[in-house]
């Protein structure tokens, strides 16, 4: 593991060691052990796209870690005033040991990799959410004890989350049901990546339109923000469009009974989401948010340590 841009990149080895790192931190933060593994460490932090979940863990994950960050927006760099992915990966990796990048394009991430000598880490672009992912599958983990043969059902806009969920839950042997409208569907080069993957894993991925068949039997039910950054003029016509795919107690009761329930956050209640299910005992939406801390600096020791 040089970089984490994509998890089709990853291995079925990797995904359990990234989990295993990711379980023994966390205990050992509960136990208030110390494990400064990137001592000397820098961290530089690029965001085009604002964050609290994704700042907050990474900075926090590498203060734990015994490290540092910096924090760079658009605005404190040069490449928001067109200097070009080339030479700023070539400078940066003179002065820092790992990259996080959360932005638009995802041939940013790409080419920050590509140019650099650094680790680098896709904290999020329009087409995938990886680290995301992982934590997601770390829940499930947790709270099921098993990924393999597990059904995931997510619900709503074809985008960057469900992408990346097609790519992890193939690679660990999870079946994955998407249900998005019609002309919001994920992107049909990761579909058929998913779909390669999941002939090798034994899972099954399903793409429909009918969010009572995607959630049936399901042993989780995901879902995400309707409108996603830089969407906010599609609002009104968003909404419409996908209302039919509110989860609520009515489409949850399709799943399995002890069916958890899943968000990336931040969360609209009352759209893509009742509050009776991401505030009911099947929501884990708080599990998952605090695994995003775990899991990342799972990823970071991998990627930065010895």
């Amino acid at each position: 593991m040089k970089h984490l841009i994509s998890l089709y990149d990853l291995n079925v080895e990797q995904f359990e060691q990234i989990f295993n790192l990711a379980e023994k931190l966390k205990r050992q933060v509960k136990e208030g052990v110390q494990h400064h593994m990137l001592k000397g460490k820098t961290l530089g932090m690029i965001f085009t796209k604002s964050s609290t979940r994704t700042r907050v863990s990474f900075e926090v994950g590498m203060y734990q870690l015994g490290g540092n960050s910096l924090f760079l927006s658009s605005n404190d760099i040069q490449l928001g005033r067109g200097e070009s992915i080339y030479d700023t990966a070539q400078v940066l990796s003179r002065y820092i040991d790992g990259i996080m990048i959360r932005t638009f394009k995802h041939s940013d991430v790409e080419d920050l990799a590509k140019y650099g000598n650094i680790p680098v880490i896709n904290g999020l672009t329009d087409l995938m959410h990886p680290c995301q992912i992982l934590a997601d599958l770390f829940t499930v983990y947790e709270h099921k004890g098993t990924l393999k043969g597990l059904k995931m059902a997510y619900v709503g806009d074809g985008n960057n989350v469900a992408n990346s969920l097609l790519h992890g839950c193939a690679k660990v042997g999870m079946d994955i049901a998407v249900a998005a409208p019609k002309g919001f569907e994920c992107d049909e080069g990761i579909i058929q990546e998913a779909k390669d993957d999941a002939k090798i894993s034994g899972s099954e991925v399903i793409l429909t339109d009918d969010p009572e068949k995607a959630v049936h039997n399901a042993d989780v039910i995901y879902t995400d923000t309707w409108v996603s950054m830089g969407q906010e003029s599609e609002k009104e016509q968003r909404v419409k469009i996908f209302m039919p795919y509110q989860v609520n107690s009515e489409l949850f009761s399709k799943a399995k009974e002890d069916a958890v329930f899943l968000h990336c956050l931040p969360a609209y209640r009352g759209y893509e989401v009742t509050e009776e299910i991401i505030d009911g005992p099947q929501s884990v939406i708080f599990d998952e948010a605090e695994n995003r801390l775990h899991v990342q600096k799972a990823v970071m020791a991998l990627l930065m340590g010895q």
